[in-house]
């Protein structure tokens, strides 16, 4: 996964397309940070968490800009957020989520909306970076409070 990230650099350098240079490099930094902090190289679903975090981040900012209607940042940040995203695993469907909840509300058998966490620390291994995890709580919680 560095590997790629460090040949997109590269390419974007070659071929002076700055909104991907600008966006590979936040990434590379944000992955060095990291590593700094572990002491040792990331794995690859270590590197995707760091990307994700950078999705995230940007979607954050994206509901702030929207607030001050600032809507020509708004586009570059959805133009980083697609860029990013490309870094990333196929995502989940929702019925594919769906299923995994199902199989863990089997396993844990929920009685009610206090057994949140239960299922969150049971799914979240199996769908992070995977799935986007809002949706998964979301869904999680919808579950919940129709039992």
């Amino acid at each position: 996964m560095k590997e790629r990230i460090l040949i997109d650099l590269k390419n974007a350098m070659k071929n002076q397309n700055k909104d991907l240079l600008n966006v590979v490099r936040m990434v590379k930094g944000a992955i060095q940070l990291e590593e700094i902090s572990k002491k040792r190289e990331l794995t690859d679903e270590e590197v995707i968490a760091v990307i994700s975090k950078q999705i995230k981040t940007r979607k954050e900012t994206i509901a702030d800009l929207e607030k001050s209607g600032r809507t020509d940042l708004i586009k570059q940040t959805e133009k980083e957020i697609g860029i990013l995203e490309k870094y990333m695993p196929a995502m989940m469907s929702e019925d594919e989520i769906n299923k995994v909840i199902d199989e863990v509300f089997n396993e844990v058998n929920p009685t009610s909306v206090a057994d949140t966490g239960k299922i969150m620390s049971k799914i979240s291994p199996l769908l992070k970076g995977k799935a986007d995890m809002s949706l998964v709580n979301k869904l999680v919680k919808d579950r919940l409070n129709s039992l």
